[in-house]
């Protein structure tokens, strides 16, 4: 059922994106999607935080949130959980890899299942997809299938950054990854919700690593970590022991 009540939030947590959080900001902006739009500096030591700043000056709706410690993206995301009133909330990457009227689709999805978390998977054949390190996808499929396996999902891309999620459920649910590993979080506690995952094929534009590109092996490494202990077989398999 479709919510006239609907609203947006978007997140935009950044560290030292000196040269493409202008753009990624304007560019949010410009669609006009959001009914709010939350920057989060994680303690850059660039000139990201100055750019911020003048941004806010130019577009008072704005909201700056300033950490005073760098201690990853999960933890800029959690740290606007005060500050979002709106009844869904989405992530934006400060680094043009991903484009936001993809997000206006995915929120005219949201308001025909408020419930659920719509999923914008890069993965999926004959969408735009540009600079994409082979590596990456390898891994990222590698990790989407054991995701799967020990999630009983169905899912494409794990590891995608745009995750639309109804406002109640990331301020209640969530809030321990403080790196890379928040979308595991993510997908992890709202498979345990047992409420609907939507996915819709998104543009993705991945730049280098000497563009700024900051997700590494050893990240990923961790994520694979994270899917074993947040998967829901070993969730039931802890609760039947306590049974």
């Amino acid at each position: 059922m479709e919510s006239d009540k609907s609203s947006l939030t978007v997140i935009v947590p950044f560290y030292n994106e000196e040269t493409t959080l202008k753009k990624s900001v304007t560019n949010l902006i410009i669609e006009n999607v959001a009914d709010s739009i939350i920057l989060v500096d994680d303690y850059s030591s660039d000139n990201s935080l100055k750019i911020a700043e003048s941004l806010v000056r130019e577009h008072p709706n704005l909201l700056l949130l300033k950490k005073e410690t760098n201690e990853g993206k999960g933890s800029a995301v959690y740290f606007a959980k005060p500050y979002v009133k709106t009844t869904h909330v989405i992530v934006h990457d400060a680094d043009l890899e991903y484009y936001p009227s993809d997000i206006t689709k995915m929120f005219e999805i949201s308001k025909q299942n408020p419930n659920s978390l719509i999923i914008g998977t890069r993965t999926q054949k004959g969408i735009e997809r540009k600079k994409i390190y082979k590596t990456l996808v390898f891994i990222n499929k590698l990790l989407t299938y054991l995701f799967n396996i020990l999630n009983l999902t169905r899912i494409t891309d794990i590891a995608t950054c745009y995750m639309l999620m109804p406002s109640n459920f990331y301020k209640e649910k969530l809030g321990k990854e403080k790196k890379f590993c928040v979308e595991v979080e993510i997908l992890s506690q709202f498979n345990k919700s047992n409420n609907s995952i939507i996915e819709m094929p998104i543009k993705y534009t991945g730049r280098k690593y000497s563009e700024g590109k900051k997700i590494n092996f050893i990240d990923g490494f961790e994520i694979l970590i994270k899917i074993i202990q947040y998967s829901k077989l070993l969730y039931f398999f802890k609760f039947s022991k306590k049974l």
